[in-house]
This record gives C-alpha cells, sequence and structure tokens, in this order.
C-alpha cells in the first residue's frame, strides 16, 4: 500500500480501474442504501454521491484490541467492499496494512495530519489503558493516550469500531489492571461515531463510511452513539422463530 494516495480520484473512478461495470457500481449503490435503510429512490443520490466524492483522509490507529475489526472489514463478503473499500478511502496510516513501518510511516500519518487537519477521520480499534501513565500501550515510545490525543485533535470526526473502542470490551474487565477506557470517556470535544461487535459486521463498518461520504455528515445515532440504521433493531426481531416467542409457544418438553 502506498503511504499516501491521490484523494482527487473519485470513488467511481477507483471502481471502474478496478474492472468493474457501472451495473456492478449501480448494484454496489443499491447495496449499500438498502444497508444504510434508504428508499429506494435514494439510490440514485447514493450512486451520484460516489460518483462526485472525492476519497476521505483516514488514519486508523490500533490500541487494546485483537485486529478482528479489521480483519472483518477487509474480509467482507461483498466483493466490492472486500476489493475496492480499502482504495476508495484514503488509508494513509494504519500498521496492520500498510508497507510502509517505523519512522517512514509514522511520517506519513503526521503528512496527513497537517495537509488535511480539519477533514481526515480518525478510527480507532481498541481501549486505550489509562494505569501507570498509559505505559501499559506503547507504539514508537509513545503512550496510546498521547497518540489519540494527539491524532483526535485534526480529526473531523472519529469512528470507534469494535467492543473495545467503543466501552472497553474484554480488557476493561474487572478487575481492569490496566484501566483501559473506551474512546468517548477520553475525546470529549469531536463528534465520535460508535460501531460495537466482537468484530462488527463487515458490510456495516463500511455502510457507515459510504454514509459520510454520500451526505457528508454523521448518521443518525441512538443514545449510546451507534447508527440507528445498523443498530435500530436486534438480530432477534427479524428470527423466523420471533412470532412463536411473542405468542407464547414455548417447548415444555424435549
Amino acid at each position: 500500500m502506498n503511504s499516501h494516495i491521490d484523494t482527487k480520484e473519485t470513488y467511481y473512478e477507483s471502481i471502474r480501474k478496478q474492472g468493474y461495470s457501472r451495473r456492478d457500481f449501480m448494484k454496489f449503490s443499491a447495496f449499500i442504501a438498502a444497508y444504510l435503510g434508504l428508499e429506494s429512490s435514494m439510490v440514485a443520490q447514493v450512486a451520484k454521491a460516489l460518483e462526485n466524492s472525492h476519497r476521505i483522509p483516514v488514519i486508523w490507529e490500533h490500541f487494546q484490541e485483537c485486529t478482528c475489526c479489521s480483519e472483518s472489514f477487509i474480509r467482507s463478503d461483498h466483493p466490492i467492499v472486500a476489493d475496492i473499500i480499502l482504495d476508495k478511502i484514503s488509508l494513509d496510516y494504519t500498521l496492520t496494512l500498510m508497507a510502509a513501518s517505523g519512522h517512514q510511516a509514522e511520517a506519513a500519518k503526521h503528512e496527513t495530519m497537517e495537509k488535511y487537519k480539519g477533514e481526515y477521520i480518525l478510527c480507532v480499534e481498541g481501549s486505550v489503558p489509562m494505569g501507570a501513565n498509559g505505559n501499559y500501550c506503547c507504539i514508537a515510545g509513545r503512550s496510546a493516550l498521547d497518540i489519540l490525543k494527539e491524532a483526535a485533535e485534526g480529526a473531523k470526526a472519529i469512528i470507534a469500531w469494535g467492543s473495545c473502542a467503543c466501552n472497553g470490551c474484554v480488557q476493561a474487565a474487572k478487575p481492569n489492571p490496566t484501566e483501559a477506557t473506551p474512546i468517548h470517556k477520553i475525546i470529549k470535544n469531536k463528534p465520535i461515531i460508535k460501531v460495537p461487535g466482537c468484530p462488527p459486521i463487515g458490510e456495516v463498518m463500511a455502510g457507515v463510511i459510504v454514509h459520510l461520504v454520500t451526505f457528508n455528515r454523521l448518521p443518525e445515532l441512538d443514545r449510546l452513539g451507534r447508527p440507528k440504521a445498523f443498530y435500530a433493531k436486534r438480530v432477534h426481531d427479524s428470527c423466523y422463530r420471533r412470532p412463536y416467542y411473542d405468542a407464547g409457544l414455548f417447548a415444555q418438553s424435549w
């Protein structure tokens, strides 16, 4: 992966370069619109936004986590999500996927932070340890706490991927020796989109990004800070056994 990607190329241009047809592109637009809970009449608006919008600069940080969120994102079942989404965002920094490392990787991140201040999206996987002055998690000689605060300062918005970033998850379990802390309890002055799950569904992660591109604003969030389009209903609500539950028909013996 290049350490810096030309953000002037649109999503549609990127897809066509990868060999996908116009029909494939419209199917993808319809797929994302459905995932966002939009009416069919909105498919054209999604497609138009993807045709004309430039790629969003993204910095993706990893702290106390297992990287399952990244794995879910890049292993999505939908081919265009799997093959294209990482090419359509200008993923300027991610220790998991970028070719650069060490000083070169850090230089790429700081270049993005300076060049696109107020424009880039900060994605965070993992909780942040507050114990021992943050020394339980250090990258490039700096604590995760310092790295998060620096990267968040110039971010347009923050996406907290996975349960670790959203609520601390396993790391925050009692007695929580590292004082693992979710992102929203540290950063108070930036809009934060919580996408919980261990891991979140890859298509949901892609849908959050496409929403930002399509409408140039955060998706509508519930009281927990999660996108309503994806978290308004429980899996239980769409289960084919649900009518039996509602009717009180339970197996008394087996």
